[in-house]
């Protein structure tokens, strides 16, 4: 897929709002394109095959439910980026990880299922690669209706 066409544009703006809470969502969503709901789950799934989206997937509010969210950061010596990477990457309560080109030059946030389980996994990926994590709670909750227009 070397060009997104304008029905991919239209599925990307869509899949953006909230999916209609019936026992079909995608036939719905679908209809409303104008697509069938194997179009659009077969376009979907090349979006995700070329990389122009790379997850698409409810986002759950882990306070809500009696959990928690936390930014962390680490320093990573480059030499050894990949491997706290894939340790990092490994444990399931990692949400998000970025690379960026400043001294803190990872940073993920971890979702757990309670407020305790931030810590218990920030411990833990500090023993298996032996860098620190610096954890930044959240203190308050913004919401900006983030979208990104295909």
């Amino acid at each position: 897929m070397s060009e997104i066409d304008a029905t991919d544009r239209k599925i990307l703006n869509r899949m953006q709002d909230d999916l209609p809470l019936v026992s079909h969502p995608y036939a719905a969503v679908a209809a409303e394109l104008g697509l069938t709901e194997a179009e659009l789950l077969s376009r979907l799934a090349a979006l995700k095959d070329a990389r122009v989206i790379t997850r698409f997937g409810p986002f759950f509010d882990a306070a809500a439910m009696g959990g928690a969210f936390c930014l962390c950061a680490m320093a990573v010596p480059p030499e050894q980026f990949e491997d706290v990477l894939t340790k990092v990457n490994a444990h399931p309560e990692v949400a998000h990880n970025y690379e960026r080109t400043h001294r803190l030059n990872m940073w993920f946030v971890l979702a757990t299922e309670t407020p305790e389980g931030i810590g218990d996994c920030a411990d833990a990926i500090e023993r298996e690669t032996g860098v620190p994590v610096l954890r930044f709670p959240k203190l308050q909750e913004f919401f900006i209706g983030f979208r990104v227009a295909a």
